[in-house]
């Protein structure tokens, strides 16, 4: 009879090996998208963009629109 006091912690070590490499690699992967999410959410609004929005939703009309955006491309 063969004395197999090693293969439940050989077993156990795969399985910890296995998980330390899921969670760094999904670790990694949440970095990268956390990274790229800051270059998009992290950038502020051009003046020009609020004007368009303000425009889009009705709380100025096209002459005001037109004035204001001259106001600011000079």
């Amino acid at each position: 009879m063969t004395d197999c006091g090693w293969m439940p912690m050989m077993g156990l070590g795969l399985l910890f090996m296995v998980l330390f490499w899921v969670f760094v690699i999904a670790g990694v992967a949440y970095l990268v998208r956390w990274l790229t999410g800051q270059g998009i959410a992290g950038r502020p609004e051009s003046s020009l963009d609020i004007l368009k929005k303000r425009y889009a939703r009705g709380e100025i009309n096209k002459q005001e629109f037109e004035a204001m955006k001259q106001d600011l491309q000079a």
